[in-house]
């Protein structure tokens, strides 16, 4: 009998260790360490290395994404890589394989450390592509650092090695306590969010808005009036703040890119290209006011107000949706409001950009064939402008016909509730209930239930406007703020018409009580 205990006991011990070593290696992660490198040998291009511990079985498969969240097409980022190869610790050679463009499946790794190293080759100055040259460096993660499949949700860090003394890294990302120029993120959605600026960078002044700091920094920025455009920023960031009552982050910083094209939001920064010398004049820090506005807004409206399908994200398909009229439109229609509330608009620019946008919808014959729900699904195909499918005229821009909606659904709201509330509520509700609380995107019938909810009202015949083609009636909604369309054909014979938004004569109180609370005044 005593004997069998013993052998029972050794049996528990070692059917214990082995379960708990079991577990263990189930929780336990691959230890994932990203270093960039620019060796002066190396023009318009980087190198990546990935060092990886822990992988608990014998083959690993890793990807780059195909896209990155803000700009909705297919890059294909994966043509840029070059000479991959991978090394174990023993610095001997491990197979690689190529299943697909965007795919390596790495054998012979479990129990191993091992090193992935590649090029990334750069083309051109754009805010969604990587860029190299020698006096900076601009690294899209999505476009640089390979994730492996099933393994989004696990921490990485990226060092930066720089080969000039002079430079120094802008970031979203946290920096790691006690390492230069070392950084983390604690899953990849975190580090696919945060682009990374490299060279001889200007910080302006930070400004704080209830103790929170807001930076500014970028590469070759220009010459400007830097004093007057950073008070110019605090007004755009307050203006945005007093929308939906809430800071959700630790630190903003504006990354200025340098000259070239295009803004991405992120969380905690936006990257924006930036050339101040186009500042020094009241028409030119207009346009870039409304720019950054526009880009600033999303870090609530698409980065928190999210369609649900805007996460978690799919970085080899895409993420389709019906809802980009919302992310994108409705934030043209609050870049408008900004900047107004800001104090640097008047009226007359608030309504002549509201005008423009009138006439880009109904001079452009594709508002017959494609509603705004249908555009903001094909953005993949017929790009964020409508414009760059298989057949042209038939097709709009959710840019240009979204913050139309927002403008009449706003109105609307307002006149329903006897100026009490507004679209300002249903942001504030979407901010509210869906992001913070339930900690979620919303669908369609959510968005507009919660329309319906601020407005007190049923708003089907309204959401037919975003659904089909019908077209949008400005005289039925804008004369709850006093305002009326004054339509006038550009030339005879010619089917252009110019359309022009204009107060009517003698408001009642509440048209002119909407159109003050609207416009800011």
């Amino acid at each position: 009998m005593k004997n069998t205990y013993f052998k029972q006991v050794l049996i528990f011990l070692v059917v214990f260790n082995f379960c708990d070593n079991v577990v263990i290696g189930q929780v336990k992660n691959p230890e994932l360490k990203y270093t960039l490198s620019f060796p002066s040998s190396e023009k318009s291009s980087y190198l990546v290395e990935l060092s990886c511990n822990f992988w608990s079985i014998d083959s690993i498969e890793l990807k780059l994404p195909r896209w990155m969240p803000g700009y909705y097409q297919l890059m294909e980022y994966s043509k840029s890589i070059e000479n991959i190869q991978a090394l174990d610790s023993e610095k001997k050679n491990l197979s690689i394989i190529h299943p697909n463009d965007n795919t390596w499946v790495i054998k012979g790794v479990k129990n191993k450390a091992f090193k992935i190293s590649y090029k990334v080759k750069t083309f051109r100055k754009f805010v969604a592509n990587s860029f190299v040259d020698s006096s900076h460096a601009y690294i899209v993660p999505e476009n640089s650092f390979l994730y492996i499949l099933g393994k989004l949700n696990i921490p990485v860090t990226v060092r930066v090695i720089l080969n000039n003394k002079d430079f120094t890294v802008a970031t979203g990302l946290d920096p790691v306590k006690g390492k230069t120029n070392t950084f983390e993120a604690k899953d990849f959605d975190i580090l696919y969010d945060s682009p990374l600026l490299i060279g001889k960078l200007e910080a302006l002044p930070s400004f704080y808005l209830n103790g929170i700091e807001h930076a500014f920094i970028g590469y070759n920025i220009g010459q400007f009036d830097r004093a007057l455009f950073m008070d110019n920023l605090k007004k755009i960031i307050t203006s945005s703040v007093g929308i939906i009552n809430d800071i959700p982050y630790k630190k903003y910083t504006f990354i200025a890119i340098g000259p070239g094209r295009g803004g991405l939001e992120h969380l905690n920064n936006t990257t924006i290209s930036f050339d101040g010398n186009g500042l020094n004049n009241e028409a030119g820090m207009n346009r870039m006011m409304n720019f950054i506005a526009h880009e600033y807004f999303h870090h609530f409206n698409v980065k928190r107000i999210r369609p649900m399908e805007l996460g978690p994200f799919n970085y080899e398909m895409g993420n389709r949706t019906n809802q980009l009229w919302i992310s994108e439109g409705l934030t043209v229609y609050y870049e408008y409001l900004v900047v107004k509330r800001a104090g640097l608009m008047d009226s007359k620019m608030l309504l002549s950009y509201l005008s423009n946008n009138i006439n880009s919808v109904e001079n452009n014959p594709g508002r017959f064939f494609q509603s705004l729900q249908q555009a903001s699904y094909s953005t993949w195909s017929d790009g964020p402008f409508g414009t760059q499918g298989k057949e042209p005229g038939k097709s709009i821009s959710y840019y240009e016909k979204g913050p139309l909606i927002g403008l009449l659904l706003d109105f609307e709201i307002r006149k329903s509730t006897n100026n009490n509330k507004s679209l300002d509520d249903v942001m504030r509700l979407l901010y509210d209930k869906y992001y913070k609380f339930e900690k979620r995107g919303f669908t369609e019938a959510e968005f507009q239930f919660s329309c319906e909810q601020i407005a007190g009202v049923s708003l089907s015949e309204f959401f037919e406007y975003i659904y089909t083609t019908k077209d949008l009636d400005y005289e039925k909604h804008l004369v709850h703020a006093g305002l009326k369309v004054d339509k006038i054909k550009s030339k005879e014979g010619s089917n252009i018409f110019n359309h022009t938004i204009s107060k009517i004569d003698n408001p009642s109180p509440l048209q002119q009580a909407i159109y003050s609370s609207w416009a800011g005044e």
